[in-house]
């Protein structure tokens, strides 16, 4: 077959970012079978040889190995997320259980597992840097948590165990992705656009162009769903909008059955469940917070059921306001679901005179991207440019480098902000390279920031809601916290080896500059006068930023609790359904609870796919130490140069070398509060 012989394998070639234009679904096979062998006899010749087991003559080499097969691999995962296709598919999942197979053997190695215990047990132990030492004792760890010490039988098990629960994830994500392509709303007349904005409207002409249909076409990625809930007068209409996106992958809805997740759902629970048990756990939530700050489930449970007894009152009052607009002045008797987002854009447009479409004039592409590079160089002092002429996987997509104020090449990224077909919903933040320093000097961190914004139509550049805005803050923050480190070994370099309630530290602290004046100055300008925002609308922005904080606090709070309570008290052969353990959930938070059809759950990617299970409470855990780290710049300045450098040596350059929580109170001088995430919520009194 071409381009298929391993010299001209463009997936082998780890002296450079990926060659996107090369990499062909054909290359992935042939790819990973050289490197899993190469690799697999490279530990055996490091087993056999008998050496003193040491960082240099042990566990270096086995990270480097680590190191070659996830940089091999990571281009073949993004393109599946991004640029999908059948080809791709069907090398991707026919690759993935070798990858499976392969790190689960050397989780269960008992040679390898002696080998670190002989490091951590050898006095020499204590001379290692701070980032060795804590790769020893996470590896450690992590030996256990795979099932290093179990009997042979259930090794084998854990290991087929492993292999099923990773080929569930991608299934579910092809099927979310399947279902959400599979659906749109084709339009002709007019009249059904009553109450959208122009952009909304050209994005849909744009869309039905692109598949040469006379109209306009809404689809259910987000910027043309939100959009379309948002504004979109014809109530029938919304109704459908709304039952076609909330039943995605379901039993339920327009596409009932083709791509239903929810029998998968209840095998991963199960899965889930029998491996953590297998390892002497009671259920796979106290598996999950091995590696968390959290450590138990009631010290999960106690957080979430204080933050709802604090929340619910809000959300009611939130709620009961919205009722009573509704009624009073659109005669809406009975607020259905599919009302929510149409009825609260009314209310805040009569309450504050603000609505997201004022702002998004004022937050073009071409002023969005340069302003967050100019925030970010002036709280740590780097400067951020293009560079051209890097191979790419669309052409959308733009290729970056960051310096700091020595010269020094700190990361490098890629930015793919629009959305598309054959490209996964959501936004997200993931690895390309790793920092690490060898003998040629210190490897450069690469990242990936992808986004699913609304894109340029009809000749204007791209133009960002607010909520945009903040979501490429946060994905910004991400990858900060991945290029910036200063450690030298992938395992605690970067995101990596950071515990997941405080990975989101970084991207939801990035956020708070979204509303600051001094910052809007930087990241906004009409996209045709350049105009910055006027003073009147930015009171009304900020008046407005608590809008419905409650309802959108208990929503987080409901979708945290079902995942927890899933993974800790459910127990998948009880014969109670995932269902039942939504709406129980719903029936003691949520203040308007859905009809029958709605199938949240089989698109919840974040627990079901993504690296969440167990762990959406790390979104609000997160959220208060970010909210409390942002307090430091309200005291001195959102600007304050020394305020920057200490995050960026505290938190940002430290990945997961060192306790989360020791970084956090060496960078505020304390433990951490509350006080200012309620605050920042408008949830004090």
């Amino acid at each position: 077959m071409e381009n298929t012989s391993l010299a001209a394998n463009p997936l082998l070639d780890l002296t450079q970012p990926p060659r996107f234009g090369a990499i062909l679904p054909e290359h992935v096979g042939p790819a990973l079978e050289q490197v899993l062998a190469e690799n697999r006899r490279a530990l055996e010749n490091l087993l056999a040889a008998g050496v003193l087991r040491t960082w240099d003559s042990f566990a270096q080499p086995i990270e480097d190995m680590r190191e070659r097969l996830v940089r091999m691999w990571s281009p073949v995962s993004h393109l599946h997320a991004v640029m999908d296709s059948e080809p791709l598919r069907a090398a991707y999942n026919a690759g993935l259980p070798k990858i499976t197979d392969y790190f689960t053997e050397l989780a269960q190695d008992e040679r390898l597992y002696a080998g670190y215990k002989s490091i951590a047990a050898n006095p020499e132990f204590s001379k290692l840097t701070q980032a060795q030492k804590k790769i020893i004792e996470n590896t450690l760890r992590d030996f256990r948590l795979a099932g290093a010490e179990l009997p042979p039988m259930e090794k084998a098990r854990f290991k087929q165990l492993q292999q099923e629960i990773a080929a569930l994830h991608s299934k579910f994500t092809e099927n979310v992705l399947d279902a959400t392509q599979a659906w749109d709303l084709r339009l002709s007349d007019e009249k059904d656009l009553a109450g959208l904005p122009e952009t909304a409207r050209a994005m849909a002409r744009q869309g039905a162009q692109e598949k040469n249909l006379e109209g306009w076409r809404f689809t259910l990625e987000g910027p043309s769903y939100i959009g379309f809930m948002t504004y979109a007068d014809n109530r029938e209409r919304r109704r459908q909008m709304y039952e076609a996106f909330t039943t995605r992958a379901s039993d339920q809805g327009p596409t009932a059955g083709k791509w239903d997740n929810g029998e998968l759902i209840v095998r991963l629970l199960k899965l889930r469940r029998e491996s953590a048990q297998l390892l002497g756990f009671a259920n796979y939530a106290e598996y999950a917070l091995q590696t968390r700050m959290a450590k138990t489930v009631p010290e999960v449970m106690d957080f979430l059921n204080d933050f709802t007894a604090r929340a619910r009152p809000a959300a009611r009052k939130d709620f009961d306001e919205l009722k009573c607009f509704a009624r009073e002045t659109h005669g809406v008797e009975q607020l259905e679901v599919w009302d929510i987002a149409y009825y609260s854009e009314k209310l805040q447009q009569a309450k504050y005179y603000f609505s997201q479409e004022d702002v998004r004039p004022y937050f073009p592409e071409t002023r969005v991207v340069p302003g967050v590079f100019e925030v970010v160089g002036r709280l740590y002092g780097l400067k951020i440019t293009e560079v051209k002429g890097v191979e790419v996987w669309h052409p959308d997509v733009r290729f970056y480098e960051i310096r700091d104020s020595a010269g020094e090449v700190r990361g490098r990224f890629y930015m793919d902000l629009y959305a598309r077909a054959n490209k996964r919903g959501g936004a997200w933040m993931d690895e390309c390279i790793n920092r690490k320093r060898t003998a040629a000097g210190v490897q450069v961190p690469v990242a990936y920031l992808v986004c699913n914004f609304s894109p340029p139509v009809e000749g204007r550049p791209a133009l960002f809601t607010h909520d945009e805005v903040t979501t490429l803050f946060h994905e910004f923050g991400h990858g900060l916290h991945h290029m910036l480190t200063r450690v030298d070994y992938v395992g605690v370099a970067g995101i990596n080896g950071v515990a997941w309630d405080a990975v989101e530290l970084p991207s939801q602290f990035m956020e708070n500059w979204c509303w600051e004046r001094e910052a809007l100055d930087l990241i906004a300008g009409h996209y045709q006068s350049g105009a910055k925002i006027p003073a009147d609308l930015y009171a009304k922005m900020i008046a407005a930023k608590n809008f419905q904080s409650g309802m959108q606090f208990v929503r987080q709070l409901e979708f945290s609790l079902f995942d927890m309570r899933l993974h800790s008290g459910y127990d998948p052969e009880s014969g109670k359904s995932v269902q039942q353990v939504l709406d129980e959930v719903r029936s003691e938070v949520a203040v308007m609870i859905p009809p029958a059809f709605n199938r949240f759950q089989n698109g919840f990617s974040h627990i079901f796919a993504g690296g969440y299970a167990a762990g959406y409470y790390s979104y609000k855990w997160a959220e208060g130490l970010s909210a409390d780290a942002f307090s430091k710049f309200e005291d001195r300045g959102v600007f304050d140069r020394a305020t920057g450098l200490e995050f960026l040596q505290n938190i940002l350059e430290q990945g997961g070398s060192r306790e989360p929580m020791e970084l956090f109170v060496q960078f505020r001088g304390r433990a951490p509060k509350i006080d200012a995430l309620l605050r920042h919520s408008g949830l004090t009194v």
